[in-house]
């Protein structure tokens, strides 16, 4: 019999131990439970180290206590995170991204109080499988657990249709900002991605071989081309537009000889 290896994660402690104890009555599910973000990517870390991957992740949507900024990307959650402390926060949907992006193969469900089509939709941006209540049943919910392993997705039928209008509306949004930065010329789209980064701008100027002055005017012309008047916004657009952060693990520059 091939088992089905399911690591719950959330910060109530009874919900989580009672539905682990009736997945684990299936004979086909081996579960585990964590009761954080952080414990649920050092779990996941030491499972696949030893060679017993989890198959299916079912996460709380308000871990950690944190309702998702409407309208708003996930921001990725690097999987560094897992050496974090038992009380580091990582709500639901970050979650979602830092496995996904860690640990590709595990399939995802978020398990929701009420049902949220904004937040579903960005459940499913962000690489879940499926949004399911947590009041379902357990028929329901092994329903949901292998039909994701068989690569479905699955939501609500009363969410269906405020999900699909809140992806094409993230589409259009998407497309609004792929357009504005493709107005970028290079070397802005360049400071853009160190700000993605989190860089600042003497930061930025090392890393480019810039003054600052030159520096301040690219990151003053980013703003007006991309129509925003902070940093933090840019960023967010950028996010949206699929603009990643420069590589600053790998970047060996090499000028006049000696590499900087």
């Amino acid at each position: 019999m091939v088992r089905i290896r399911v690591l719950v994660v959330d910060d109530h402690r009874i919900f989580a131990e009672s539905l682990a104890a009736a997945l684990a009555a299936e004979p086909d599910v081996d579960v585990s439970a964590a009761g954080s973000g952080p414990a649920a990517l050092r779990c996941l870390d030491r499972a696949a180290a030893e060679g017993r991957k989890f198959d299916v992740l079912l996460v709380d949507a308000d871990l950690g206590g944190h309702a998702h900024v409407p309208g708003a990307r996930p921001a990725a959650v690097p999987m560094a995170v897992s050496d974090g402390g038992e009380d580091g926060l990582v709500d639901g949907i970050s979650l979602v991204v830092g496995v996904r992006s860690g640990q590709p193969s595990v399939r995802i469900v978020v398990l929701a109080e009420k049902d949220d089509p904004r937040r579903a939709a960005l459940a499913l941006q962000a690489g879940a499988s499926g949004w399911v209540a947590k009041d379902c049943s357990l028929s329901r919910l092994l329903t949901v657990i292998r039909g994701v392993l068989r690569d479905e997705t699955h939501l609500p039928p009363a969410l269906l249709t405020g999900v699909l209008r809140e992806l094409t509306a993230a589409r259009k949004h998407r497309t609004e900002s792929e357009r504005l930065v493709e107005s970028l010329t290079p070397r802005e789209r360049e400071v853009l991605r160190c700000m993605v980064a989190g860089l600042g701008r003497k930061a930025v100027a090392e890393r480019l071989f810039l003054s600052p002055h030159t520096v301040r005017t690219h990151m003053q012309n980013v703003l007006g081309k991309l129509g925003v008047h902070s940093t933090l916004a840019a960023v967010a657009l950028a996010r949206r537009a699929g603009v990643g952060p420069a590589d600053l693990a790998g970047d060996v520059v090499e000028r006049g000889g000696q590499l900087a």
